[in-house]
């Protein structure tokens, strides 16, 4: 016998029967990265409508900043501006960037993505959102509004604006307890308020196309009305993030695996990640 017959192996018989592993079709495989390519588009959808909805107020600022910057006929609807120019001028950038980097924590995935962006975005948030708050508040309270601005209308914007003052410093008092559920709330509220612009640009809208313009009750009532079914919707999806039965998501700080589960971790650059499972399955 030949050495090359001697270290030849030899096949082991198969048994009848016996299962034959074949490799997965390539359709098969691609399957998961089609659904992880779907979801990660579906995450963007919610995002990229908050960032429409903010077009309208964000465009707004900036010809209520050209004309101030250009010098245009003062009016009795924007004399107060040109009064006291600053605070009007802190709310637009203030409420502007807070309305736009606001639409990205919605995004599990890109949060996900970048752990450390969330904290440092956050910084921005709180200080443009209690800009945005305090501005507004000063206008309403030290400002000599024009007719129709004052009484319900001037209540609704004490109101409203109080509560998302309130809400920013509720929302930071809770991250530094590391109380993460209640932190994401109280900023969920937070935003939903500064969004009230954009809401109210349709509320008007529809109004207008529907019965032509409003009097001054009915505009009061309609920019009123824009706060309320933000809130509304911002409560909606506080509670729909929690588990079935009123239990909420977990508070313990964590790492959110690809597929949705809760990686318990004493991470505090990662502690914001834990109130993002109930949105991303919401989506």
């Amino acid at each position: 016998m030949s050495s090359d017959e001697s270290t030849t192996p030899t096949p082991t018989p198969r048994r009848p029967g016996a299962h034959v592993s074949r490799p997965a079709p390539r359709a098969a495989r691609a399957r998961p990265e089609a659904r992880a390519a779907r979801g990660s588009r579906a995450g963007w959808l919610v995002p990229t409508g908050l960032i429409v909805l903010s077009f309208v107020p964000v465009l707004a600022g900036a010809v209520r900043m050209t004309e101030l910057a250009g010098g245009a006929e003062v009016t009795a609807a924007n004399a107060r501006f040109f009064a006291s120019p600053v605070p009007v001028l802190v709310h637009i950038v203030a409420v502007s960037v807070y309305s736009v980097l606001g639409a990205f924590q919605f995004a599990p995935r890109f949060r996900r993505r970048r752990p450390g962006w969330h904290r440092r975005a956050g910084r921005i948030l709180v200080g443009c959102g209690l800009a945005a708050a305090l501005s507004g508040l000063w206008m309403t309270l030290f400002s000599t509004l024009p007719p129709g601005d004052e009484g319900l209308l001037g209540a609704f914007r004490l109101v409203f604006g109080s509560a998302m003052l309130v809400s920013i410093v509720l929302g930071l008092a809770a991250v530094l307890r590391r109380d993460v559920r209640r932190h994401r709330a109280w900023m969920i509220r937070a935003y939903a308020i500064a969004l009230g612009a954009g809401t109210q640009a349709v509320t008007q809208a529809i109004w207008l196309a529907v019965y032509g313009p409003p009097d001054d009750l009915t505009r009061s009532l309609l920019l009123g009305a824009a706060w309320v079914i933000n809130v509304v919707v911002a409560e909606w999806i506080i509670r729909r993030g929690r588990r079935p039965g009123g239990r909420s998501v977990p508070d313990a700080v964590g790492l959110v695996r690809p597929h949705g589960d809760l990686d318990p971790v004493a991470d505090a650059e990662l502690g914001h990640q834990a109130g993002d499972v109930a949105l991303d399955r919401t989506q």
